[in-house]
């Protein structure tokens, strides 16, 4: 594609372009004349996530440099579950600590006061594996962690009259759904694929599913919130 078609996909000026390709963020595109290039596909994900990066995170030239640095060492796997989260999401697990060792670490780290997270790993909503005689928080952890606080913060919280043990039905649905899934994965296909294959498919499609419930879930409240706002205007054109 041209660049001017770039442009009008990513929303990055032309101007913008030549220089994240002279700092190295973006690969040169193959010229296809004197004055012209042909971009790619390639090109248009790598503009919105530095897009993304910048806009939404701030991020200066020398830390998306480093993101960028860290992303061409991924497997083409993980590359693909990379493509797959700029795609639908921000990339905000790319900016979160990979990994909390320790109980005070995981709550300065994510806001979660020590009786909330003690609460929730009794429910199973957050987990951690011992090493060294320590609880090792993971990034899925970390990021439920400051969630958990966010919805408190936004006014789903105790003392706002809302029950967080929904938070416990809701992840142990997911628990029993992601084990009956897999069991009728494995039955059926494991034998046809070797090993390296599964890996890589099963990375893919967590990160497939995941974006589906998130995007159902954003979809059943958008209804329920337009059921919700229709039914006072009836009520307020019933009482006019």
């Amino acid at each position: 594609m041209k660049i001017s078609e770039l442009v009008k996909r990513t929303g990055v000026p032309k101007e913008t372009i030549h220089f994240y390709i002279r700092e190295g963020l973006l690969r040169k595109p193959r010229k296809s004349g004197v004055n012209t290039a042909d971009y790619t596909e390639t090109h248009v994900e790598r503009l919105r996530l530095i897009k993304d990066l910048r806009d939404n995170h701030y991020l200066p030239i020398p830390e998306i440099k480093k993101i960028l640095k860290a992303l061409k060492k991924q497997s083409p796997g993980d590359q693909a579950v990379s493509r797959f989260k700029s795609r639908y999401l921000r990339p905000m697990d790319q900016l979160v600590e990979a990994e909390v060792p320790g109980r005070e670490a995981f709550c300065r780290t994510t806001g979660l006061g020590p009786k909330w997270l003690e609460r929730m790993e009794a429910w199973g909503v957050i987990n951690a594996r011992q090493e060294d005689g320590q609880p090792v928080y993971s990034q899925d952890d970390v990021i439920i962690g400051r969630l958990l606080v966010d919805i408190d913060r936004l006014g789903f919280g105790p003392k706002d009259g809302y029950d967080p043990r929904d938070l416990q039905q809701i992840s142990d649905f997911i628990k029993d759904y992601v084990r009956s899934g897999q069991n009728k994965y494995l039955s059926t296909t494991l034998k046809k694929i070797a090993a390296g294959d599964y890996r890589e498919s099963k990375i893919q499609i967590r990160e497939v599913m995941s974006l589906f419930f998130y995007h159902m879930y954003r979809k059943r409240v958008r209804e329920q919130y337009e059921e919700i706002l229709e039914a006072m205007k009836d009520e307020d054109r019933a009482g006019a």
